[in-house]
């Protein structure tokens, strides 16, 4: 049964859950919630409405295509489905129940599909970082095969430590994921996460990450491959010289659905945040979808934020949706802004290189690698950089084919 509210002897919907709330003229109609700060959240399915498609989490995503991940039963044993390797000795990798107590830390699901995740996972991966010489962490799934699964996953870099993780995806699959990011004080950790999937694939996935005092994360995004893949970086920046970094590069086949939506919470002084997403997109049906909110709460003065997402569309038929929101509810920050820019094919790049004996097809791969490069660039793993580059040329060269 829905949840109620009551005033006097009527009660109504909790229209909270809807994205919506009474109006404040009279209470007579409905207004949507406007800022992601001000969702609903829980950690159980059942405490979410159906999802119609008119919620402004899933207004810009194809409902039919993920339907089974927000409301089918999701198989939670993935893990022996699920490799694990590591470099250096300052690591520790285990699975756990449920009812481990870093369950839980780092966020809580905003919508219904990751809280179905959070209601059906038996067994959590759990990466600790310890030690200030850096490791590096590889979890790598490629055998999910068509049924509908759940996996949560935690990384938890402890005081001071240093360290890389990375999340590989591949082969076919339909999950919804939960990924928890902690970072202790003074921590330094890099999360990239690859999705490499085949064409019929589904991946839901939401990261939250909670940032401790004088601690730096950087999260890259790599969306290659799948039918729909919808990451959702969420960060708090909850303790004082918290910093983040959030990146992200896409390419976009025909008929693809490549989506994220960021969330940055400024809720300490002297906070730092950028995020910079690039993507390219080619073919009829070709959708992607970013959202960028930042939050600058009254607790967070002396915040630096920047937030920028760039498109470059390569043929007719595609389109690239990007809504970068910015909320700020103190005047004492020391910047904050925004941009966003979708575009195609600069006809003097092409100009300039055709001018100088380079055909037109290599031309176009060059401008689109070098515009996509600076965000595979900012992983600084070289080999995984090198794989990414190749994978990339790999798009370019199957659509012009």
């Amino acid at each position: 049964m829905p949840e109620t509210v009551t005033t006097g002897s009527a009660s109504a919907p909790d229209h909270s859950r809807l994205g919506s709330k009474q109006h404040s003229d009279g209470g007579w109609g409905l207004v949507p919630v406007q800022v992601r700060s001000a969702r609903f959240a829980s950690f159980d399915v059942a405490d979410f409405e159906a999802v119609t498609g008119q919620e402004a989490e899933w207004k810009h995503t194809p409902i039919a295509r993920v339907q089974p991940l927000i409301d089918g039963a999701l198989d939670p044993d993935i893990q022996p489905l699920t490799g694990v390797t590591a470099s250096g000795d300052a690591a520790l990798i285990e699975w756990v129940s449920r009812d481990d107590s870093r369950i839980g830390r780092a966020g809580k699901p905003e919508e219904r599909a990751s809280a179905n995740a959070w209601s059906s996972f038996e067994s959590a991966l759990v990466v600790t970082v310890t030690g200030e010489h850096s490791s590096e962490v590889t979890v790598t799934r490629s055998a999910l095969g068509a049924t509908a699964r759940a996996a949560h996953t935690v990384i938890h870099a402890t005081h001071h430590s240093v360290g890389t993780v990375v999340l590989h995806n591949s082969g076919d699959a339909l999950l919804s994921e939960n990924v928890e990011i902690i970072l202790d004080e003074g921590a330094q950790l890099t999360v990239v996460t690859v999705q490499q999937w085949e064409p019929t694939a589904v991946h839901l996935a939401s990261h939250f990450s909670e940032i401790g005092r004088d601690a730096r994360l950087k999260h890259v995004v790599v969306s290659l491959g799948g039918s729909v893949v919808r990451i959702n970086p969420s960060t708090h920046l909850s303790s004082e010289g918290g910093d983040v970094e959030l990146y992200g590069v896409y390419f976009a086949d025909t008929g693809q659905h490549l989506e994220q939506q960021v969330f940055v919470n400024h809720d300490a002084p002297n906070t730092k945040s950028r995020v910079s997403y690039k993507g390219a997109l080619q073919g009829a049906g070709a959708h992607t979808v970013w959202i960028g909110d930042v939050l600058i709460r009254p607790t967070a003065a002396g915040t630096d934020s920047y937030e920028q997402n760039r498109n470059l569309l390569l043929t007719d038929g595609a389109r690239a949706d990007s809504i970068p929101n910015l909320e700020i509810e103190t005047g004492d920050i020391a910047g904050a802004g925004h941009a966003s820019a979708s575009g195609r094919f600069d006809d003097e790049q092409l100009f300039y290189l055709q001018a100088r004996g380079i055909r037109e097809d290599e031309a176009r791969r060059l401008v689109v690698r070098g515009f996509l490069s600076e965000i595979v660039q900012k992983i600084g793993l070289p080999d995984l950089e090198e794989r990414l580059q190749d994978a990339i040329e790999a798009e370019l060269t199957v659509n012009e084919a």
